[in-house]
C-alpha cells in the first residue's frame, strides 16, 4: 500500500510533466490533487482485492485486475478534476494520470514477482534450459507450471503443425521437429518435455527416439486425465519409462464383461500386497465389487495396499468392504476359515515365489508355496463351491529350465485336473511374460544403477523378454478370468520381445546420458555383462505347444496344453509333500522332473542342492539333542 501510494504521487506529478513540460511550484494545487488520487486508490484498489494477490503468482488474470482496479479508481478521479474541476489543474490530467497509474502498477507487480521469486535472469540463479514438445494446450499450462518454478526455464517449443514452426510463444520459438538436433544445440537445452498425452505410443516412441540422438533427457506428462482436470504441475512430469518404447497401442478390454464379472461379488486376491496381486486390487475396486478380500502374508505388504485402496476409494463406503487378511495359503485351515466366512464368488491366485535366483537357492519353499499352496487354495474353492478361480502364471512355465518356472507349471497342471473333477468351480489360467517395473523386474534395478553413476551389469548381451506394464497386465487378467469357461490356459499377447541389452541402452539415453564403450570411451554409464544367472534362458516362450486359439480379445489366446487327470496328479503331488516333510531335496528334483518331464536342471542347482541336503543331515544329530 505504500508503494501505491508512493506510485500514485509519481504519475501525479508525470502527469503534470507531460501535459505542461514543467514541474510545478510549491505554492500550485497539485499537491491536493495527490492527496485525492492517494485517498481514492488505495480504498479502490483494497475493496478489488489487489492486496491479497500472491505475488509470485502474478500473471495475465493479475494484470487484467489491475486494470479494472484502475478504472474504477479513474471514474470518481475524473469526475473531481474534469466534470467538475479544479482551478490551476488542467482537465486532461485525470486522464493521464489513471493511465501512468495502471502502466506503474503492474509492472511494480511484475517487477516483484520476478526479483522476490527468482524466476528471471534478474537473480541470475541458473536453472535448467528446457524445450517442450508440444505447443497445445498441455504444453502451455506446462510452460505455465514451469514459470513458478526456479529451477527450469522454457527456451522453446517443438510441435507437429507446420502452421505454427517459426511462430512465437510466451516468447519462445516453436521449431521443427526436423530441427531438434540444431534447437538443442542454438538453445543449449539440457532437457526435452514432451507434452503430447493423447499422441499414439508409436509417435511418442518416435519423439524419444530423435531426443536421444540428440543425448538431450526426456521426461513426459503422465496422461490426458491430469490435462482434463487442470492438474499440470512441476510435480506430474516423471522420467520417461521402457513401456513408452513398447511402441505397441493398447486394447481396450470389453468394460461391460468384466464390470458384469466383478459388480456386487465378493472377490478375494492372493498375494494382494505384491506387484501383480495389489495392480489387480485397484482395478477391481474400480469394477465395485461388493467385498474385497486381500489375503496377504507380508503384514506391511498388506497395510500398505489396504491403506492405498482406502484412501482413493470413491466414497466413504468403499473402505468398509476393503478386508484385509492376514495368512497364508499354505496354512489350510487358515484358507478355509477365510473362505468358509467369507464366501468369495472368484478368487485370484497371485500368491507365489517369482523370483528366480531366489527360489532357485530355496527349492523346497518355493514348491510348498508355488505347487502346494496353490493345491490348497484350488481345493478349499471346490470343496466350498467357489464359482471361479484364476491362477496369474507366467512365461517361464513353459519349457522350465528352473525352480520357480517348473513350480508353476505344475500349479498350472493342479488346476487343468481339478477343472476336470470340480464342476462347481471354474479353473482358469493366466500366463504372461515380466511386468515392468515390479519387484522382480530389471528395471528398477537399472535405475539404480545408473543413478549411481553405473556400471549397468546384464547378464547378457543376446538376452530377449517380453514386457507388459502391470496395469495392462492386471486389466487382461480380469478380461481373460471373465471369458473362461473351465480349464482354459489364457496367453497375453506381450507384442515383440525386447533385447535387455536394448533396454540398458534405452535408460541410459533417457537418462540424458552416454554409454561408455570401445566406441565412446569418454561416455558416462558402462554396460557389464556378468553371464547367465543359474536357470536364467536366453528366449522365454509363452506356448508350450503352437496351436493357440484366438478369443474375443485381439491381446488374449486360448492354449490347448496336455495334462494329467487329478486321479494320477494327486498321488504325484502327494509324493512331493512327503519328499518336502522328509527333507529329501535330491529326490524333490526327481519328483518335479517326473512330473513334467521337459524340465531341464542345471548343474548348479544339482550341486546346491546336494550341498544343502548334506549340511542338513549333518547338523540334524546337533538339532534332536538340543
Amino acid at each position: 500500500m505504500l508503494v501505491d501510494a508512493g506510485l500514485c504521487a509519481t504519475t501525479c506529478y508525470l502527469a503534470i510533466f507531460l501535459r505542461l513540460g514543467f514541474l510545478p511550484q510549491r505554492d500550485t494545487p497539485y499537491g491536493l490533487m495527490v492527496a485525492v488520487s492517494v485517498v481514492l486508490a488505495l480504498p479502490v484498489f483494497s475493496a478489488m482485492g489487489m492486496y491479497r494477490e500472491i505475488f509470485s503468482q502474478t500473471g495475465v488474470r493479475a494484470i487484467v485486475a489491475a486494470g479494472r482496479a484502475c478504472l474504477v479508481y479513474a471514474l470518481p478521479f475524473a469526475t473531481i478534476f474534469t466534470y467538475i474541476g479544479v482551478w490551476g489543474i488542467p482537465r486532461t490530467i485525470s486522464v493521464i494520470q489513471p493511465i501512468l497509474l495502471f502502466v506503474s502498477i503492474a509492472g511494480s507487480r511484475i517487477f516483484a514477482r520476478y526479483w522476490l521469486f527468482g524466476t528471471n535472469s534478474l537473480r541470475r540463479v541458473p536453472r535448467r534450459r528446457v524445450l517442450i514438445y508440444g505447443a497445445g494446450s498441455a504444453g502451455r499450462q506446462l510452460a505455465g507450471a514451469i514459470a513458478q518454478s526456479s529451477d527450469m526455464a522454457v527456451v522453446g517449443y517443438f510441435d507437429d503443425n507446420p502452421a505454427l514452426f517459426g511462430s512465437v510463444l510466451d516468447g519462445c520459438r516453436i521449431y521443427s521437429p526436423v530441427d531438434m538436433a540444431m534447437a538443442v544445440e542454438r538453445l543449449t537445452a539440457d532437457e526435452i518435455l514432451i507434452a503430447l498425452p493423447s499422441a499414439p505410443r508409436a509417435r511418442r516412441k518416435a519423439i524419444i527416439a530423435e531426443a536421444r540422438r540428440v543425448h538431450a533427457r526426456v521426461r513426459t506428462l503422465p496422461g490426458l486425465m491430469d490435462i482434463a482436470h487442470g492438474r499440470v504441475e512441476m510435480t506430474h512430469l516423471r522420467d520417461v519409462d521402457i513401456e513408452d518404447l513398447l511402441g505397441r497401442e493398447l486394447v481396450e478390454p470389453d468394460r461391460d464383461l468384466m464390470q458384469r464379472s466383478i459388480a456386487g461379488k465378493v472377490v478375494m486376491v492372493t498375494g494382494a500386497g505384491g506387484s501383480i496381486g495389489g495392480e489387480i486390487c485397484r482395478q477391481l475396486l474400480a469394477l465395485e465389487p461388493a467385498v474385497l478380500l486381500l489375503f496377504e502374508i507380508s503384514e506391511f505388504g498388506l497395510y500398505e495396499i489396504h491403506r492405498e485402496l482406502t484412501a482413493t476409494a470413491p466414497d466413504a463406503s468403499v473402505p468398509a468392504r476393503i478386508i484385509p487378511l492376514l495368512g497364508s495359503v499354505n496354512d489350510e485351515a487358515r484358507v478355509e476359515e477365510v473362505v468358509a466366512t467369507w464366501r468369495p464368488d472368484i478368487i485370484y491366485h497371485a500368491a507365489a515365489y517369482k523370483h528366480v535366483p531366489i527360489v532357485e537357492r530355496n527349492p523346497a519353499v518355493g514348491v510348498r508355496t508355488n505347487v502346494l499352496g496353490t493345491l490348497t487354495m484350488a481345493k478349499v474353492a471346490a470343496s466350498l463351491s467357489v464359482a471361479n478361480f484364476t491362477l496369474i502364471s507366467t512365461d517361464k512355465a513353459v519349457r522350465p529350465t528352473n525352480v520357480m518356472g517348473v513350480t508353476k507349471r505344475i500349479a498350472e497342471l493342479v488346476l487343468q485336473a481339478l477343472d476336470q473333477s470340480s464342476p462347481a468351480t471354474r479353473y482358469s489360467i493366466v500366463r504372461f511374460g515380466n511386468v515392468l517395473d515390479t519387484s522382480g523386474s530389471v528395471v528398477p534395478l537399472f535405475r539404480h544403477q545408473i543413478r549411481n553413476g553405473g556400471p549397468v551389469t546384464l547378464t547378457d548381451r543376446r538376452i530377449t523378454r517380453y514386457f507388459m506394464t502391470a496395469p495392462e497386465a492386471a486389466e487382461l487378467v480380469l478380461q481373460a478370468s471373465a471369458m473362461a469357461c473351465g480349464g482354459d490356459v489364457f496367453v497375453l499377447d506381450m507384442g515383440e520381445p525386447v533385447r535387455i541389452r536394448d533396454l540398458a541402452t534405452n535408460m541410459v539415453e533417457l537418462a540424458g546420458l552416454t554409454v561408455r564403450s570401445d566406441q565412446n570411451p569418454s561416455g558416462d554409464i558402462e554396460i557389464v555383462e556378468i553371464g547367465l544367472r543359474p536357470g536364467e534362458k536366453l528366449y522365454e516362450e509363452l506356448l508350450i505347444g503352437n496351436n493357440p486359439s484366438p478369443t474375443g480379445h485381439p491381446r488374449i489366446l486360448k492354449a490347448h496344453e496336455a495334462y494329467l487327470p487329478f486321479a494320477r496328479l494327486r498321488g504325484k503331488l502327494a509324493r512331493l509333500e512327503t519328499l518336502l516333510d522328509a527333507e529329501r531335496r535330491p529326490d524333490l528334483l526327481a519328483a518335479l522332473k517326473e512330473l513334467v518331464p521337459e524340465f531341464e536342471m542345471h548343474d548348479e542347482l544339482v550341486d546346491w542342492v546336494c550341498v544343502e541336503s548334506e549340511r542338513m543331515l549333518a547338523q540334524a544329530p546337533i538339532a534332536k539333542t538340543a
